[in-house]
């Protein structure tokens, strides 16, 4: 699910009608001040964080004057505030407030609808409240076939022990909180604390809305830039993986880095998982033999061999790694030759300079063994492929093993023999695939080709030999719109088996740059 932040989500209340504190989000001491200028009178300063209970964490700070209110959100910004740094800070109007309220939704899988939570006490402390007291919280499920109704908002106030004029006044919040709460899709939402001020103004104080991560793209005003689950800000990389994941719907990449750094005695390896519940167990293979995983990646459900490739891609990318570990299901239904591809693609590339494990269990995982021992003969460090009889655990201590036995870091690698061609095409004949790549056959080395192999792998069977040299036998616009697959033969098998005519294009955008700013932070860090 995709969180809002506070201020995103008041900004949703005010155009639903809720009512919230005068002020809004900066990002400098400098417009804090300005900020708490404009209001006139004393203000609060909220780091926004994906975090509960911020007052006791020293993230809501009371400010008279705009100097102090300055000094608040020097403290703040830049601040560690969980997993990350706070880069926002809300200054707001501080109220006077008589009374607080909570008002919540969930979509509750066990009633199968949108629940209604109130209580006639809100703010800090809420959560342990209820579980001590259920009986203080007012539930109301909504049939969606109905949408939430007059005498339900009323009902849901009277039994959480409100009447009269207030209640008709929460009730019409009532209303407006679940029409917006429908309307954005979100599968939980909360004001905590809605507060009274005065004699009959109700303001949301604070505010949350999480969106399901099915409907992001039906919201594109809501500014959600990553359909996923997280805690913090996503990272660089992971922003370039949403971008890769999100227009290729053939299988699944998901790639989040971690936050823990490696403990004393404890390696940083790079994770490639292969089936959730599989890569798990991989994980706590790896820390039991003291290595650290530093992001949890799951390509499964038959991705492509392209997307495993820019998957490798990024997880290599990551400074400080000491060894790259791939294992999860051992009775995948996908092709595991596909993954053996996109891997050595990656590693032949990178020129793969440290020990690399992988175990694929699933179909035709001989084939794809064969292939990364083939690729790792053309690589300065050692990669070794295992299938489903392989344990888990054997997997993980053998590339502690490989670690263990490497040279230090720093030191010179044995020199690979020359990869694949970077030479320009004498006759080129070129398409683009569905993710932007380009696959380009140099018709001159394709003549010269005695295996022609390119025709035999390609698994789309897209090609037919013409002349001596492989062009499609679909047009340029079927291969564009998915025709072909990138299986990565064209490239992988040529190079090996063939003349090393045929070579595929398939652009990352942001990670080159990605890569350079890291890589010269980490190595500051080490100096």
């Amino acid at each position: 699910m995709s969180r809002l932040h506070e201020y995103q989500s008041k900004a949703l209340l005010r155009a639903a009608g809720i009512p919230t504190p005068r002020g809004g989000a900066v990002e400098t001491p400098g417009e804090a001040h300005a900020m708490a200028t404009g209001l006139g009178g004393p203000v609060v300063v909220k780091a926004q964080v994906w975090l509960t209970g911020r007052a006791g964490k020293g993230l809501v700070r009371f400010a008279d004057t705009p100097d102090a209110a300055a000094e608040a959100a020097r403290g703040m910004l830049g601040a560690r505030a969980g997993a990350y740094a706070v880069e926002r800070v809300m200054v707001e109007e501080r109220l006077a407030i008589a009374r607080e309220f909570y008002l919540g939704l969930i979509v509750d899988d066990r009633a199968r609808a949108p629940v209604l939570i109130l209580s006639a006490a809100g703010g800090t402390g809420i959560e342990d409240m209820a579980r001590a007291d259920p009986s203080r919280i007012a539930r109301q499920e909504v049939d969606v076939r109905n949408g939430l109704r007059d005498f339900e908002a009323r009902d849901l106030c009277r039994r959480a022990g409100l009447g009269g004029k207030l209640m008709m006044a929460l009730s019409s919040v009532i209303l407006n909180f679940y029409g917006l709460a429908r309307s954005v899709e979100a599968r939980t939402a909360e004001i905590n604390p809605l507060a009274l001020v005065g004699d009959d103004r109700l303001i949301a104080l604070d505010a949350r809305f999480t969106i399901d991560d099915n409907a992001v793209f039906r919201h594109p005003e809501l500014g959600i830039a990553i359909a996923r689950e997280f805690d913090r800000p996503p990272t660089a990389l992971e922003r370039i993986a949403w971008e890769i994941e999100k227009g290729d719907y053939r299988g699944t990449f998901y790639f989040v880095e971690l936050d823990a750094e490696p403990g004393p005695g404890e390696r940083a390896v790079g994770f490639h998982g292969n089936g959730g519940g599989g890569a798990m167990i991989s994980m706590d293979a790896l820390l039991a033999h003291g290595l650290r995983p530093v992001d949890f990646v799951d390509t499964s459900g038959n991705p492509p061999a392209s997307k495993v490739y820019r998957a490798a891609r990024l997880i290599l990318s990551q400074p400080g790694l000491v060894g790259y570990f791939l294992s999860g299901s051992g009775y995948a239904s996908q092709e595991q030759y596909h993954t053996a591809r996109g891997l050595s693609k990656a590693f032949l590339e990178l020129r793969l300079a440290i020990p690399a494990v992988i175990r694929l269990g699933g179909n035709r995982e001989e084939q794809a063994i064969a292939i990364l021992k083939r690729a790792a003969a053309a690589l300065p460090a050692p990669v070794e492929g295992y299938g489903r009889d392989t344990p888990t655990d054997a997997c993980a201590a053998r590339l502690r093993d490989l670690i263990d036995a490497a040279p230090p870091a720093g030191a010179a690698p044995s020199a690979p023999r020359p990869l694949l061609v970077d030479e320009t095409p004498a006759e080129p004949y070129r398409f683009e695939t569905i993710t932007g790549g380009e696959i380009t056959y140099d018709h001159a080395r394709c003549r010269a080709c005695e295996s022609k192999i390119c025709i035999e792998t390609c698994d789309p069977k897209i090609l037919s030999l013409e002349g001596g040299v492989p062009v499609l036998n679909i047009s340029k616009e079927q291969a564009r719109s998915g025709g072909c697959t990138e299986c990565l033969a064209c490239e992988i098998e040529c190079y090996f088996l063939g003349n090393r005519g045929g070579r595929i294009r398939l652009p990352i955008p942001g990670l080159e740059s990605v890569s350079t700013v890291r890589s010269a932070a980490h190595e500051t860090k080490g100096a």
